[in-house]
């Protein structure tokens, strides 16, 4: 069970410049499943929806609620295309590695985008940045500075280590949830592979963890686009 990652090294001939084509693949590959299912749940749209429809709409409705709950809809409705974004992709990315775990020539190909620190701190610095984007924009950039010295000035040193720290806790948050669970479910299938006993010592908790992964993976999906929200609605609402 020891795989390792399709990696191509030294792109371009930059000696530094590396590419997972793995973690390549199942990002267009998450991208490609999230388009499709939006496309469905919008075309042919009924007052009374059905299927795709009622499941979107479901969808929206729950995202709209992260948003509410997080800041005034006011301000928040600007960001519900952003949550929304976000809650699908993460939500898809986590469920792929759950399904099954693709290996060829050693190397494994299928596996969630999101078990990969790469992608989920990518996903977290782009969230923080648009806060940061927002804040300026919304706010002005007079009183954007001073949030950073509010309410005391010597807490100043303290908000720019937050920004870091909070960069890192949402990545590494979601990344070590869905990685933990993938490796378990690795170390599962090769116990149901070592003859019958094996097979019968690791289904009954394969088949209990895998649904377990499940529940994590939307758990996740909603902590990681929850979270997203309140560290943007710090930067753009007055009262902070």
């Amino acid at each position: 069970m020891d795989h390792g990652a399709p990696i191509v090294h030294d792109v371009f001939g930059i000696s530094w410049l590396d590419f997972n084509l793995s973690n390549v693949f199942m990002i267009i590959v998450t991208s490609l499943i999230v388009f499709i299912l939006s496309v469905l749940g919008a075309r042919k749209l009924q007052m009374k929806p059905t299927g795709a429809q009622n499941v979107m709409e479901w969808i929206l409705d729950f995202v709209k609620g992260i948003v509410n709950d997080t800041m005034d809809w006011k301000t928040g409705k600007l960001f519900l295309p952003l949550a929304l974004t976000l809650f699908s992709y993460i939500l898809v990315g986590n469920m792929l590695g759950v399904i099954t775990n693709g290996v060829y020539n050693h190397e494994v190909w299928w596996k969630s985008p999101t078990a990969d620190p790469g992608i989920t701190l990518t996903l977290a610095a782009m969230v923080i940045i648009l806060s940061h984007f927002y804040g300026i924009k919304l706010r002005g950039g007079r009183e954007y500075v001073k949030s950073y010295f509010q309410p005391l000035w010597p807490l100043f040193p303290i908000k720019i280590i937050e920004e870091f720290s909070n960069t890192l806790t949402l990545g590494l948050r979601l990344f070590g949830n869905l990685y933990a669970g993938e490796v378990l479910l690795a170390l599962l299938v090769g116990l149901t592979a070592n003859g019958v006993w094996g097979f019968l010592g690791g289904a009954i908790p394969f088949l209990a963890w895998q649904g377990f992964s499940v529940f994590i993976g939307g758990i996740q999906a909603f902590i990681f686009t929850m979270l997203a929200m309140v560290y943007i609605s710090h930067k753009v609402s007055e009262e902070h």
